[in-house]
């Protein structure tokens, strides 16, 4: 029998619990009524990236990025595309270096764009520099577990 998963919500935090028979992509947050999952990353605060990281049984893939930052405006629509393409099995989240610079020093960011895989609240994967849409799938179906892919 499959197991639950644990999905937080990319707008309150909240974290639910998402029995594998049902349909993830019509899945609400139980706290606040969002779509748990829309195709689109939402940009996170540190307490919901560790929230997200730590908390959900899910795949995580963060987005390290700032406004000034040409290849990360420029990796934004390829982001957002992986992200539909990747959901509901791997949950994307993008993460502001500027507005989070305590996460970023901890994560031990020295370029930007890059994007770091978690699984199981560790990391397994890091890359920096601007990807397409297929090159970011990709590298997340190359770099997860069999299961988790």
């Amino acid at each position: 029998m499959a197991q639950e998963n644990l999905v937080v919500c990319g707008k309150c935090g909240g974290v639910n619990r998402l029995p594998p028979a049902r349909n993830a992509r019509d899945a609400k947050c139980g706290k606040c009524g969002s779509k748990l999952f829309s195709g689109h990353p939402a940009d996170v605060d540190a307490p919901t990236f560790d929230r997200q990281v730590a908390r959900s049984s899910l795949p995580v893939v963060v987005d390290i990025w700032a406004r000034w930052c040409g290849p990360c405006k420029m990796m934004a629509p390829a982001y957002e595309a992986a992200a539909n393409e990747l959901e509901p099995h791997v949950r994307l989240i993008k993460l502001n270096s500027d507005n989070e610079q305590a996460v970023a020093a901890r994560l031990g960011i020295r370029s930007i764009p890059t994007m770091i895989l978690f699984h199981g609240g560790q990391e397994v994967a890091r890359t920096s520099g601007a990807m397409t849409a297929g090159q970011i799938v990709r590298w997340v179906r190359d770099h997860l577990p069999t299961a988790a892919a």
